[in-house]
């Protein structure tokens, strides 16, 4: 069952990690711009490492989620490499964001394109197994009969 899991279990690792990371940012802005808690207003510079930090953390759960629903139900390893992918997009828009506001958007459209990505990883994985499951009808194995058939038709018309 581990062998399962592994891969996204790690991707969720490295992603507390880089939650962890942008709040040390948050710390060390803090103090270089003298922004005492609980205010959360200051300098531009310190509201934007704030605001990143902010909108990372709000989109982590979804992530999360959406990182083991995949993984469980579609593909270990194509969730992963996903994962991994939303977390360098996440980086990119923290640095962005910290140096400018518009620095952040190529980033979070990027990460917003990988969440609709495991999105519908997602949503195929529940659907095979839902048929699977109480209809009795494996869609994997159906798709790769009907390409079969295709390719044989296919060598067919050549000869």
């Amino acid at each position: 069952m581990l062998d399962q899991v592994v891969l996204i279990a790690g991707v969720t690792v490295m992603g507390v990690l880089e939650q962890a990371y942008f709040s040390l940012q948050v710390i060390y802005a803090r103090r270089k711009y003298s922004v005492s808690p609980p205010s959360t207003s200051g300098p531009p510079e310190f509201e934007r490492v704030f605001r990143a930090q902010a909108n990372c953390s709000e989109y982590f759960p979804i992530f999360i989620i959406i990182l083991w629903v995949s993984g469980l139900f579609f593909s270990q390893g194509l969730s992963a490499l996903c994962g991994l992918l939303y977390l360098y997009g996440r980086y990119q828009y923290f640095r962005g964001y910290a140096k400018m506001a518009h620095g952040r958007l190529a980033p979070l459209y990027f990460c917003a394109k990988v969440l609709w990505v495991l999105i519908g990883f997602s949503a195929l994985g529940i659907l095979g197994s839902m048929c699977r499951f109480y209809l009795d009808l494996d869609l994997k194995q159906l798709a790769s009969s009907i390409l079969d058939l295709i390719e044989e038709e296919g060598g067919d018309c050549k000869g």
